[in-house]
């Protein structure tokens, strides 16, 4: 297996030939993955160059859609659900369901089933992430929600640190792409799907960057 770069990505490993390569930013000789994104340049001057790299392993985890192909060990799916469920969870009920699809066939009909999922077509693997409501704390379909939102960003943050490239494509509260998926995955009654991840090699490169708007924040009171 590889090992992690210390700021996202992966160290060249000759024995993974389907393994991603990191191209430095021009000029900047460092991996994309360690670029400091123009609205965080204040960290420059506040954090030493570690905290900055891992601060902007967050920054680069970007939404790709467009997938290389090459295979994805089974070892790594189970480091990206590893990932999932060590996210909070309300009451450490974990409510979190995951639906691990490889087949072509069937990475093609789930996105069929979702309007803004044609990409699913190309990726390795899809994860669908899922809440079972009698499982939740105090079975509030709240609670379900947040914990499975914060698993699937765990799921997003560990595939960008392997170099795979994923995508959040929502399914909840939309009831027909709920009833389609349910349907599709054969999900029992009180499991509820959420979201679907795409995952594969990144076939296109996007820089790291923040949406932070300071008109967006307010302290102590609104």
């Amino acid at each position: 297996m590889q090992t992690p770069a210390p700021c996202g990505g992966l160290k060249k490993s000759p024995s993974q030939p389907n393994s991603p390569r990191k191209t430095p930013l021009p000029g900047s000789g460092i991996a994309p993955a360690c670029f400091v994104p123009v609205k965080a340049q204040i960290m420059s001057t506040t954090f030493s160059d570690d905290v900055r790299q891992k601060l902007n392993f967050i920054f680069g985890r970007r939404s790709i859609r467009v997938y290389r192909p090459g295979p994805i060990p089974e070892e790594w799916v189970r480091i990206l659900l590893e990932a999932a469920m060590a996210a909070p969870s309300a009451a450490a009920k974990d409510p979190w369901r995951f639906v691990v699809i490889r087949r072509p066939s069937t990475l093609h009909a789930v996105a069929e089933a979702l309007p803004h999922g044609g990409f699913l077509r190309e990726a390795v693997l899809g994860i669908v992430v899922c809440g079972d409501l009698e499982a939740a704390h105090d079975r509030q379909l709240s609670y379900l929600l947040q914990d499975c939102a914060a698993a699937a960003e765990n799921l997003l943050l560990a595939a960008h640190i392997l170099g795979l490239g994923a995508c959040w494509l929502g399914i909840h509260p939309r009831e027909d792409r709920i009833r389609r998926i349910s349907a599709l995955l054969e999900l029992p009654r009180t499991v509820l799907p959420v979201a679907a991840v795409a995952v594969g090699w990144p076939g296109e490169d996007k820089p790291p960057r923040t949406r932070f708007e300071a008109a967006y924040v307010h302290f102590e009171k609104w």
